[in-house]
């Protein structure tokens, strides 16, 4: 569903480029350094020199700032120097030496994007991905070890369920990151993506800094100060946006306010879900960052929301009978931290957090109020030993709670946990990494401490490849349902293996990665018979006495050097899974995983018209479904999943308007992908997603400027 689209879809980055800054690399004997890549320091912007050592690249930076070249073969080197206007003629000398290797790092599991690893999805990657209709975790999704969803919420990682796959914004996590919405149909997140200027996706073996997940974590954290003040605006299917930063010497205030009505979007697309009430609603943010000196940085954000639906649905008791389902949903999330370096010896952070989400539901006549809330904090502090050791360690505590409202019927429950950790990363070599990290917690609610070690390590391979590992024991609590119908069943274990290789060389990335998860202490009911709904009532007896595993490989390839202007990634997943869990009956393929995943991404920019073309397919082989009249217990299978969707994004600018226009259709074969079956009385319904096949036109006007090179 495209709500917040307009907010998502905005490409605030910067590209008014007001200085050019020019020369030549040369060695120490005064012979030209080719390849040599130029920039200045803690930026994104340089160049790299030619076969006579020339260099030029154009920079927005200002005043003292410093200009560094690196080359495999020489020596780093740069020097301070002051920007006021262009700048020609500047010589940079370089020094001859060994063979020199970049610092291994550690990759399993791991993918990031940032300003200083570019290699996998940055915010207009996000945006411009087609198909992903700008929300994080569906581009996310393009990225192996994940499965591709069309009726249920969540981030679905390597065999493990959406409740699996924790979502931390600035080192604090979100406990409601999804939109709310009827059964059935799929979410998007809350976020956008040009709220954040790094994320970090892992699929397994994650930093002792994390627990309670025991599949993978999203991580994102938000933009510092930004380069400049402008004013952004929006309208599209979806509704109209608009947002602002203001930049002072220090601070920055940023604001946004948006309003979704798919009333016109519902109007021309054929649903599957029947909308008596079209979803609509608001909301509006707002940031204070605050820059005290040169390595502090203070960000305290507040987002509210409001949405309104009414949908039929199939009765989860009955699928031949439809339930009016409406739903009013409010949703608060407000977080301050602060990071500070001291003397290059230590980094600081400290960070607090409240979230509060309210789901008003009317199922027919019958009322039903969901509430929950969490308070969180977190102090830690890494100390920088010497060159290639550093300690982290810290601690955070977590207040949560849930209410349910049902007919009448009151249950709630709170929790509390307390954490501590500690992580070392030590390069003793630059050819070898090592990351030994340990986390304890404490539940309050089931009076239990568990310890869960993890190590990772990296070896150098060759000038541009590495090998990494990782292993580490993961907990999480069970589903909060078990916890409202009065079960206390302990904390749930993953115990994960990974290896992987990665290659990286001239804007090209290989990574070839296998895993092993294995699952103990899952929550079982020990129930006769499989009720496959969701809301089902809960009795009997409820232990962790359920088991698991899965086991997979996987590779990702992305290329955005072959052809001038174009960059494409593919990625494929292989999994064998199995689970006894819940009230399974026996230990098989759960019914939300494919075999078999491939994503295709292609992204093309044509200068002359000033246009982007991107393309993506995504494939998903058949998925187990429950047929009472099948003796092999959710033995039979969907028919496999395809997926192909286009977006054009043109840019014009009307005076000090910078413009992007941009249209999508998703699922342009019009495929009719069942993502599973219910039966009822005899007869087997369809589980499909809300629409088949949606068109999406919107434009979005900015003051700052947009660059092909961006897109």
């Amino acid at each position: 569903m495209p709500l917040l689209l307009a907010a998502t879809l905005l490409m605030s980055a910067g590209a008014w480029a007001q200085s050019t800054i020019s020369g030549r690399v040369t060695d120490d004997k005064g012979k030209p350094v080719r390849g040599a890549s130029v920039s200045l320091e803690s930026t994104l912007d340089g160049s790299t020199s030619d076969s006579t050592g020339a260099f030029s690249f154009t920079t927005e930076e200002k005043g003292n700032q410093s200009i560094i070249a690196t080359e495999v073969g020489h020596n780093d080197a740069g020097f301070p120097i002051n920007i006021t206007g262009n700048m020609t003629g500047v010589e940079i000398k370089m020094k001859s030496a060994n063979l020199r290797l970049d610092d291994v790092t550690i990759t399993a599991g791991a993918y990031e994007a940032s300003d200083k690893n570019k290699t996998v999805l940055q915010p207009l990657d996000i945006v411009t991905t087609a198909g992903a209709q700008a929300d994080i975790v569906k581009a996310i999704q393009t990225l192996p070890g994940t499965q591709q969803q069309g009726t249920q919420t969540g981030l679905f990682v390597r065999g493990g369920d959406a409740s699996e796959a924790a979502v931390v914004v600035d080192g604090l996590t979100a406990q409601n990151a999804f939109l709310s919405t009827p059964p059935g149909v799929a979410a998007r997140s809350r976020f956008g993506a040009f709220q954040f200027k790094g994320i970090a996706f892992s699929s397994g073996g994650y930093s002792a800094r994390y627990g309670q997940a025991l599949s993978s974590v999203l991580e994102l954290n938000s933009n510092d100060l930004p380069d400049k003040s402008t004013v952004n605006l929006g309208i599209n299917m979806a509704g109209v946006y608009a947002s602002g930063s203001k930049l002072f010497k220090k601070t920055s205030v940023d604001a946004s306010a948006y309003y979704n009505n798919l009333t016109p979007f519902y109007g021309i697309a054929k649903t599957n879900v029947d909308y008596y009430k079209v979803p609509q609603g608001a909301g509006g943010s707002g940031k204070f960052t605050w820059k005290p000196n040169k390595d502090g940085i203070l960000k305290t954000m507040v987002n509210y929301s409001r949405f309104t639906s009414g949908t039929k649905v199939q009765n989860p008791s009955d699928a031949s009978q439809a339930l009016s389902f409406d739903l009013v949903n409010q949703n608060v999330y407000s977080s301050l931290t602060y990071k500070q370096n001291l003397k290059n010896k230590w980094n600081l952070y400290g960070g607090v957090s409240y979230s509060y989400n309210e789901d008003d539901i009317h199922w027919n006549d019958t009322g039903s109020i969901n509430t929950d809330n969490r308070i969180q904090g977190r102090l830690e502090a890494k100390y920088y030993v010497r060159t290639g050791l550093s300690i982290l360690a810290g601690g955070e505590l977590q207040h949560f709670g849930y209410d349910r409202s049902f007919a009448g019927i009151k249950t709630n429950f709170t929790e509390t946990q307390y954490a501590g950790y500690a992580e070392a990363d030590w390069t003793p070599v630059n050819w070898f990494a090592v990351k030994p990290g340990v986390r304890y917690e404490h539940s309050t609610l089931l009076n239990q401490d568990v310890v869960g070690p993890r190590l990772a390590l990296a070896i150098r391979s060759g000038l541009y490849g590495q090998f990494s590992v990782a292993s580490g024991i993961f907990y999480q609590l069970a589903d909060p349902n078990y916890f409202l119908y009065g079960y206390k069943p302990q904390m749930q274990q993953a115990i994960h293996y990974i290896a992987n290789y990665q290659y990286m060389h001239n804007d090209r990335t290989l990574r070839l990665e296998a895993y092993y998860k294995d699952y103990q202490q899952l929550v079982r009911e020990r129930v006769a018979n499989y009720n496959p709904n969701s809301y089902r009532y809960i009795y009997g007896t409820v232990d962790n006495s359920g088991t698991g595993y899965a086991g997979g490989a996987e590779l990702f390839w992305r290329d955005k050097k072959s052809i001038k202007n174009a960059d494409y990634w593919i990625s494929y997943s292989y999994i064998d899974t199995r689970r006894l869990y819940k009230n399974y009956q026996a230990e098989v393929q759960p019914d939300f995983i494919a075999t078999h995943n491939l994503n295709i991404i292609t992204k093309y920019f044509i200068e002359k018209l000033q246009t982007q073309v991107n393309l993506t397919y995504n494939y998903a082989s058949g998925r187990p479904y429950y047929n009472p009249t099948n003796p092999s217990f959710l033995g039979d299978r969907t028919p496999d999943y395809h997926n192909l969707s286009l977006t054009v994004n043109y840019l014009h600018s009307f005076g000090k308007w910078f413009t992007v226009v941009y249209a999508g259709i998703d699922n342009i074969t019009n495929n009719q992908n069942v993502f599973g079956y219910r039966y009822s009385n005899g007869v087997r319904y369809e589980m499909r997603p809300a629409l088949y096949r949606s068109v999406f036109v919107g434009v979005n006007f900015s003051l700052t400027a947009f660059d092909k090179d961006e897109l």
